[in-house]
């Protein structure tokens, strides 16, 4: 018998590679956004804008990958399940792009970009096209395409990084932040130049998923199964409304900082707000690496656990996974947050290092939300979406109030702790739950043993704090050795036994 596991390994290594490679070409884009925009206060214009996107995405796409892949199991007709799915979320999406043609100034005068209207159509035009082309890239992960699906979205990242690097290298000019620099009689380009660069580049990137999936477009047939679809969607609506719910937990911090720190009386105050949504997204990126690694995951988990649950042994396989799972996201979370002094490098401009004392938290907080995106798979594979729902309106409710309460008093280190302390929540809830519905005998021993361990070995880490570099350095990843040691010696048999 072929060993699932590995099998999983490897899907998790062809589908991450363009999602691992795709993400890390656009974590090198921090160091270029972060010295163009000299100023924190443009760079936290972007990061709002795409703040949004993330919302924007769970409700276009509407749930209707994961109904797929749950459909696909009991229909015979795969590509009425296809079919359906995708003429949905078409649907949507067509509706969604009138509206914001009609409204985009009053959205605009909401969001405080009234001088910007031009910034949510561009925004709603990528997020359309995203949502659209998503069901075609699940079909390929759907029939183990790997390849086609990878060389689809590294055509995609190509066109948005060749994209940046030249209008933001070559197009844009913006005013040194040092005015000793400033030349006299040089025309410079205003910030809003660059926002605008960043967000053609992104649209014309998300263009080439279409046109290389152009043959699903081509063989669309208006052959709409009314019963199926509403049996698809009343299985996806708990999923769009966890899935929204957990994108307040991932993103609204950033919305709320801008919208909280700004007084509403002045330019100063804000560019103050924004400036400080600057600081918190570039450091956010460095907790990024652990959501890479979720993501290259996510693309191979959920097919692969769908996959497994008719087989006598599946609750098993979970559970193993489970164990490598999380020793995965605590190495991790040690090699970022032990290696700071490095990573901190691709933060060219020194006006944002002040807000890396969030960067542990944040990593701690993506652990946990990794955790518990694996347990997740109780709610999906028994069809109790509505427990997928619930756990992620509880999760967002406390994000709102930890942020609102404590926001004005602590700033962005009030986010980053309601952070961690909400991803946390959520899997504490998960786990519980699905053991009452949905048993599977996770070894919580070993949970505990490798996060315990890695958090062990963070904080000696700190506490010698170490003043030279080179022996901080040999050090810190002396412990990320010897942590990488035992996890192989406890994994190596249970591996081969899988």
């Amino acid at each position: 018998m072929s060993n699932p596991i590995k099998k999983l390994l490897g899907q998790t290594a062809v589908y991450g590679l363009s999602s691992i490679v795709g993400r890390l070409l656009n974590y090198l884009l921090v160091p270029l956004y972060t010295s163009v925009f000299t100023h924190p206060s443009d760079y936290g214009v972007v990061s709002e804008l795409y703040a949004w996107v993330a919302f924007l995405v769970v409700f276009l796409t509407f749930g209707m990958e994961t109904a797929f892949f749950r459909f696909l199991q009991d229909k015979d007709d795969k590509d009425k399940v296809f079919l359906n799915g995708f003429l949905t979320v078409i649907g949507i999406n067509i509706l969604f792009f009138i509206v914001l043609l009609f409204f985009n100034q009053s959205i605009a005068d909401l969001l405080l970009f009234s001088d910007h209207p031009e910034y949510i159509i561009l925004l709603g035009a990528i997020v359309c096209i995203d949502a659209i082309t998503a069901l075609p890239l699940a079909k390929l992960r759907a029939e183990n395409k790997a390849k086609q699906f990878a060389s689809i979205q590294f055509a995609s990242i190509a066109m948005n990084i060749g994209l940046n690097l030249f209008l933001m290298l070559v197009v844009f000019h913006p005013q040194p932040s040092d005015p000793s620099l400033v030349v006299q009689g040089e025309i410079y380009s205003p910030a809003e130049d660059g926002v605008l660069f960043i967000l053609f580049a992104n649209l014309f990137a998300s263009l080439v998923k279409p046109i290389l999936l152009y043959k699903h477009f081509l063989n669309l047939r208006l052959n709409f199964d009314m019963q199926l679809a509403k049996e698809m969607g009343v299985y996806a609506i708990p999923l769009v409304i966890a899935g929204f719910a957990g994108i307040i937990n991932e993103t609204i911090d950033r919305i709320l900082l801008k919208h909280i720190l700004y007084d509403g009386t002045s330019v100063a105050s804000l560019k103050y707000a924004e400036a400080q949504v600057g600081i918190y997204s570039a450091c956010y990126k460095l907790a990024m690496l652990v959501t890479i690694l979720l993501q290259a995951y996510r693309y191979a988990a959920e097919p692969f656990f769908f996959a497994q649950m008719k087989s006598d042994e599946k609750n098993k396989v979970y559970a193993k996974v489970m164990n490598f799972f999380v020793a995965m996201v605590c190495l991790v979370f040690l090699v970022v947050s032990l290696n700071l002094d490095l990573f901190k490098e691709f933060i060219r401009n020194d006006a944002y290092h002040v807000g890396l004392k969030v960067v542990p938290i944040l990593l701690l907080a993506n652990v946990f939300l990794g955790i518990y995106y694996n347990q997740s798979i109780w709610y999906k594979l028994s069809g109790q979406t509505k427990f997928g729902a619930y756990i992620a309106i509880i999760g967002a409710i406390t994000t709102l109030v930890i942020n609102v309460l404590f926001i004005p008093t602590y700033g962005y280190m009030a986010s980053a702790w309601a952070t961690m302390i909400v991803y946390a929540l959520q899997m504490v809830l998960s786990y519980y739950l699905g053991q009452k519905y949905y048993p599977i005998k996770y070894n919580l021993r070993k949970f505990a043993l490798y996060l315990g361990v890695a958090l062990l070995f963070y904080f000696i880490a700190y506490l010698l704090d170490l003043r030279g570099p080179f022996g901080r350095f040999f050090v810190h990843n002396m412990l990320i050795i010897v942590y990488i040691g035992m996890v192989y010696t406890l994994e190596k048999s249970a591996f081969k036994k899988a």
